[in-house]
């Protein structure tokens, strides 16, 4: 009885779309921008083979900024869902 109560209530899962994508990218583009004016010392070593691509990030920075943008991006993406919006 209560099984059947508590699958009742659950929502229907959340496919990947070219939006939730984009959502994804932006919300890691945000924290990439956040952690560039926030990390007191971005280019820490290891340092990454063309650091100049990677806005002069080490590896630290570069794994802490995507880290942060994909939690940011699946907080985004789980809310919208839950409201309806995607």
């Amino acid at each position: 009885m209560l099984t059947s109560t508590l699958l009742a209530t659950v929502p229907a899962a959340l496919e990947w779309t070219p939006n939730v994508g984009i959502i994804m990218i932006l919300a890691n583009i945000i924290a990439i921008a956040v952690g560039k004016f926030t990390i007191k010392y971005p280019s820490a070593e290891p340092a990454l083979p063309a650091p100049n691509f990677f806005g002069g990030f080490g590896l630290p920075a570069v794994l802490a900024t995507t880290s942060f943008g994909h939690i940011l991006g699946a907080g985004i993406i789980l809310g919208l869902h839950n409201i309806g919006r995607i």
